[in-house]
């Protein structure tokens, strides 16, 4: 039972890299240490269903921002944005890079749509892409880096809701902090998220980048966007968004948040009442597919949770680490890495993560922010890197629209090297200074 989360993650991780289904990679874990845990074939599949609702809320929400998303491009005022964007930095590679990265991280806070954005932005700009020879996999790092540096780094918007998770699982085991000093844990391994932007945008992947055009050219053309003058719509538009902004900022639910946002683009007649049905399906069209997988990697975790392999693992290596702080901070770091790459979800892996760090943490005499670190950090490595993560997921939503992104080699092994290792040196830097 102790290897079954080692196991079953490898098992995920080399299927995925052989290029087979995301969604079939994670039934394949799933099963797998299920029965590395002592259970037959049939309850292990039984036992991933029936866990498949721990992330109900998620998958709804993603759909619904995407109706949101929809309707926001219905509106035509992404198209003003892309043009611009077109006009002002064609031929400025690192430029428009690091604009990407900033215009992702407006998305967990400014504009709280998360992934949501991105099959709406980036189709338009593939063509652009293409014509500069820009690195696809610099776009999917600049992209990941601002789905997850915002929250990991700043209590605003989604970080608000990271942190407070966070101070929750942490208060629940017995470690008093405050969110002041959440933030201060996690500055550290954030910074250390820059640094691997920083590399991978001025370094990495800043050469050019040529791709066979001859095939996708014509089918990434018909995403250019038309122009548009800015009209009173737009105006709704915009109210509709800081409608939503607001909405999920007072009641700390993105799925409120975004039926605020849609309602309000109907009540303004940006889009007519009878493209309701049309706005739903594009919705789930667009999200449709990072929902699902969220809800089997769901399936997956409760499987490695009930089964107790987690709890088997992190015993077994706490019974090894001895007293060095050193030691025990890198070993508890590559633990939560293994379970949070299995399970794809950093907000969804912080209470598992605190009901096992804490207790260690406090024998070993690591202060409140120091634990917080290792919490916060061990939780974000999932999100980058991961095949199940939604801050894979999404990117390689927008940049294969045309078929030439590889959702493994282009997203997720270019976002590991860049982010997870970073934040786990400086995490694990961190630790021991704070």
């Amino acid at each position: 039972m102790t290897w079954a989360v080692v196991v079953s993650v490898l098992v995920m991780t080399v299927l995925s890299l052989l290029r087979v289904n995301v969604v079939m990679a994670i039934l394949a874990a799933g099963i797998t240490g299920g029965i590395m845990s002592g259970l037959s074939l049939t309850d292990s599949v039984d036992l991933l269903v029936s866990g498949m609702g721990g992330q109900a809320n998620t998958a709804l929400s993603y759909v619904l921002l995407g109706a949101f998303a929809v309707t926001i491009s219905y509106s035509g005022i992404t198209s003003i944005l892309v043009n611009k964007l077109i006009t002002l930095l064609k031929g400025k590679r690192v430029m428009l890079l690091f604009v990407i990265a900033g215009v992702a991280s407006l998305s967990q806070n400014v504009v709280p749509v998360h992934i949501a954005f991105i099959p709406i932005l980036i189709p338009p700009l593939l063509t652009l892409f293409d014509e500069m020879k820009i690195d696809r996999r610099g776009v999917a790092a600049a992209l990941t880096f601002g789905l997850k540096a915002p929250y990991v780094m700043f209590p605003v918007g989604f970080g608000l809701i990271f942190h407070e998770t966070i101070q929750d699982a942490m208060v629940g085991n017995g470690a008093i902090i405050s969110l002041g000093e959440i933030t201060k844990a996690m500055i550290i391994p954030g910074i250390g998220m820059v640094v691997g932007l920083l590399i991978a945008i001025l370094f990495t992947y800043r050469k050019p980048r040529a791709l066979d055009l001859a095939e996708g050219e014509k089918e990434a053309t018909s995403y250019l966007p038309k122009q548009e003058a800015f009209q009173t719509s737009h105006i709704f538009t915009l109210i509709a968004i800081a409608l939503a902004l607001m909405v999920q900022l007072w009641t700390k639910n993105l799925i409120i948040g975004a039926l605020t946002g849609i309602v309000a683009m109907f009540a303004f007649r940006v889009v007519p009442f009878r493209k309701g049905d049309k706005v739903m399906s594009e919705g789930i069209t667009m999200m449709g597919t990072i929902a699902f997988v969220m809800l089997i990697a769901s399936g997956y975790a409760h499987v490695i949770q009930e089964t107790g392999a987690v709890n088997a693992l992190v015993e077994q290596t706490s019974s090894l680490l001895g007293n060095n702080p050193y030691v025990i901070s890198f070993v508890l770091l590559v633990v939560g890495l293994i379970i949070t790459m299995g399970i794809g979800s950093s907000f969804g892996t912080i209470p598992i993560l605190a009901a096992l760090y804490v207790p260690i943490c406090m024998a070993a005499g690591f202060s409140p922010v120091a634990t917080a670190t290792l919490i916060g950090t061990a939780g974000a490595l999932g999100d980058a890197g991961s095949p199940a993560s939604d801050s894979t997921l999404g990117p390689t939503s927008g940049l294969n629209a045309d078929g030439k992104h590889n959702h493994i080699w282009d997203t997720c092994v270019p976002t590991f090297l860049h982010y997870n290792i970073p934040l786990f040196l400086f995490g694990w830097i961190a630790a021991n200074v704070l």
